[in-house]
């Protein structure tokens, strides 16, 4: 079609009955301290698409609501204070963004969860480049989708677990995207519960009194290259389907219940290039079915691998076990799992056709563990030499070890786990 022709087709479009030219203008709104029109009153006024700059300095104010599309930004990161009674701000709307401020001091209470920013029935929500200091909850979203939460820091200050909620709190979301955030002793650093196709990453959660980051059933998600750090647990996934977890690190959780990864009923998941160090228990798992544990890292942790008898049909292999306790410990010995190819500090085989595979198999399991897990107080005894000679007899004569939980094919190597496949 020519210019001419094109030209043509506009003009008659256009003057065809109930077809208008219309030009929305998005207004912008700057709101400072001790203004006479305050922030609430402010962000009543603007309507969709509009843009509400906060300049710096401390406002103090109620639960502010916002029912329109709105971009609300902080120019050098002005603090909304909720004097420790309300929840800061609450959003029921579509595609609100927030940028650039400082939420503080939300009140606190055990029947509503107070938050400083809460997402209510709402859409295409973003959460960046913001502080949220001494929170109750710091971001919450309830029902709600295609929201990213992005590059914020949390902070909670409280010495007892009824006095916090979670730092990024997720319930009945979807399409959610959790990413470069850092959270701080909050009660969980991150919560799902039924969040479908989301990814968490690049995240830093630590000193968060139980987990790092909580997973109630919610599946088809992602969390990738994220760092659980000194939580009271790092991770809980449970009751959740096909989960991927990949090139995290899990570290210093430590303590009488603190594990590194808590699996429970879950299945047909993923745990790849991820790595435990210096936790109670690697991973614990319990109810975890037609699961792939590939290339990752068990180093100086209490238990690398506590596998209850509850799991079956999941596959161990090319992964490197170094200077833990225990290895692998279980507490039946009935054994429905593939246990192939890993790399085994202990391992005392040798490899006279050097191909890289010991010619006689591994068995992480030893007799001690067994004890341990059943005799708990037994764990007084560890580097005695009673528990020396327990675990040379079991080798040559085993007992009540696991007899078909075995590595057949254990490396004389460790795997390079941090090779992407």
């Amino acid at each position: 079609m020519t210019v001419s022709a094109q030209l043509y087709f506009l003009i008659v479009l256009f003057s065809l009955p109930g077809v208008f030219l219309t030009s929305a203008h998005a207004r912008i709104f700057h709101v400072y301290p001790n203004a006479k029109q305050n922030l609430q009153e402010t962000i009543a006024m603007a309507g969709d698409g509009d843009t509400v700059y906060i300049h710096q300095g401390h406002y103090f104010s109620g639960n502010i609501t916002v029912k329109n599309q709105l971009l609300i930004e902080g120019i050098d990161m002005p603090v909304l204070d909720g004097n420790l009674k309300d929840e800061i701000l609450t959003i029921a709307a579509r595609k609100v963004i927030i940028r650039g401020i400082h939420f503080k001091n939300t009140g606190r209470s055990s029947i509503n969860d107070l938050a400083a920013i809460k997402c209510l029935d709402a859409h295409g929500i973003r959460v960046e480049n913001c502080i949220l200091e001494n929170t109750f909850f710091g971001i919450y979203l309830s029902n709600t989708d295609s929201s990213v939460i992005r590059n914020n820091r949390l902070e909670a200050f409280a010495e007892n677990e009824y006095q916090l909620g979670n730092g990024i709190h997720l319930w009945k979301c979807k399409n959610a995207l959790i990413e470069e955030n850092e959270i701080k002793g909050h009660r969980d650093g991150i919560y799902f519960e039924f969040v479908t196709d989301s990814q968490i990453r690049d995240n830093i959660s630590n000193e968060n009194m139980r987990y790092g980051l909580h997973f109630m059933f919610s599946h088809d998600d992602v969390y990738e290259r994220n760092i659980f750090r000194k939580n009271g647990a790092g991770v809980a996934v449970m009751y959740s389907r096909r989960v991927h977890m990949y090139y995290n690190r899990f570290e210093d959780n430590w303590g009488s219940s603190s594990y590194g990864m808590l699996l429970k009923d879950i299945s047909d998941s993923e745990v790849i290039q991820n790595q435990f160090k210096g936790n109670t228990i690697g991973i614990f798992m319990e109810g975890t079915s037609r699961t792939l544990f590939e290339k990752n890292l068990f180093a100086m942790n209490g238990w690398a691998i506590k596998l209850q008898a509850s799991c079956d049909d999941n596959v161990l292999r090319y992964n490197n076990f170094s200077g833990n306790t225990f290895d692998i410990s279980t507490n039946g010995s009935l054994v429905l799992n593939t246990i192939d190819s890993n790399y085994w500090d202990r391992y005392q085989g040798y490899d006279l056709d050097r191909d890289g595979v010991g010619d006689i198999p591994f068995r992480p399991v030893s007799m001690f563990s067994i004890i341990v897990e059943r005799v708990p107080p037994a764990i007084m005894l560890w580097r005695s030499f009673l528990v020396f000679l327990l675990d040379k007899v079991e080798k040559i004569i085993p007992v009540i070890t696991p007899e078909n939980m075995q590595d057949q094919t254990p490396s004389m190597k460790p795997y390079d786990i941090h090779t992407r496949s």
